[in-house]
């Protein structure tokens, strides 16, 4: 499909199942694409009984670049957000989430489930504080509150992310490092097929490498700061997934979000790391898809 105006920004998307049936809105997290979303996990919800619609976030993938935006220096910004000092930045997560209610708008969807994973649950975590009106649930997979002091990556994994990619790296460069990355931080699940990881890191380098596109959300993600006062106030009914085995972001930033939703229910996957395994991918559809079904 093109892409879409939404919030004054050019969205990516792709839509699957019957245009009637209730509407499941997945959000990517940083720098990935949306086609992360496992075709299996798209398919399976779709068989659920709901329209499945999935996009790029802004600066991604085949979504509008914000050229031109400012990026300051990582390491200078994540230092005054530590000393609570204002920080600038292009665009914000709220801006991200008003993307995301821009997209619906677009679309004529009044209400929808959201589904995020990673940023894309800090995305989610936003439209339910501040556009609960359009919401019916939210589901917050291998995400945070953002609250200091909260377990942070594993210090080779924060090594790989400081990182500051060329934008003129080579194909294999670009593979072999994200390929790497991703390898990180993944569930070493027997079900996966050999190679899956470069093989998806192939194809998103073929539908838009733009490292300077992530390195922006990441300092969205410094700005945003701790949403526990925002989570407080979120009356959608909520679903909260984490992967016990999660070495980026540790399962306790769920149990964080959980502990500050009224409601909310929160489960904790042994065999899943920030990944969505292929082993539990049946799983996932089944918790998202009870969830949403329950307040339909």
């Amino acid at each position: 499909m093109p892409a879409i105006n939404a919030n004054n920004v050019d969205l990516y998307y792709e839509d699957n199942g019957p245009a009637d049936a209730p509407v499941i809105l997945l959000v990517m997290g940083l720098g990935a694409q949306m086609i992360a979303w496992p075709d299996e996990f798209i398919h399976g919800l779709v068989a659920k009984g709901f329209r499945v619609i999935h996009y790029d976030n802004r600066d991604v993938g085949m979504s509008q670049r914000m050229e031109g935006a400012q990026a300051p220096h990582l390491v200078w910004t994540l230092f005054k957000a530590r000393l609570g000092l204002p920080v600038s930045v292009a665009y914000t997560l709220s801006d991200m989430a008003a993307d995301g209610i821009g997209l619906l708008d677009a679309l004529r969807i009044e209400r929808a489930h959201v589904v995020g994973a990673s940023m894309g649950g800090m995305i989610v975590q936003l439209m339910a504080a501040n556009h609960r009106d359009r919401l019916f649930s939210m589901t917050s997979i291998m995400s945070s509150s953002g609250k200091p002091g909260l377990p942070g990556a594993r210090a080779d994994i924060q090594r790989r992310f400081m990182v500051k990619r060329s934008p003129n790296a080579s194909r294999d460069e670009a593979v072999a490092f994200g390929t790497d990355l991703v390898s990180s931080f993944s569930y070493p699940d027997p079900a996966r097929e050999e190679n899956v990881h470069a093989e998806m890191t192939a194809k998103a380098f073929d539908r838009g490498y733009y490292p300077v596109g992530t390195r922006r959300q990441l300092l969205a993600i410094i700005a945003d700061g701790s949403r526990v006062e925002r989570l407080k106030k979120i009356t959608t009914p909520t679903l909260v997934v984490h992967g016990a085995a999660d070495p980026l972001v540790p399962k306790e930033g769920s149990e964080d979000i959980a502990r500050h939703i009224a409601g909310a229910r929160l489960e904790i996957i042994d065999e899943m790391a920030h990944d969505l395994p292929p082993s539990q991918v049946d799983r996932m559809v089944d918790l998202i898809a009870n969830h949403a079904a329950a307040v339909c």
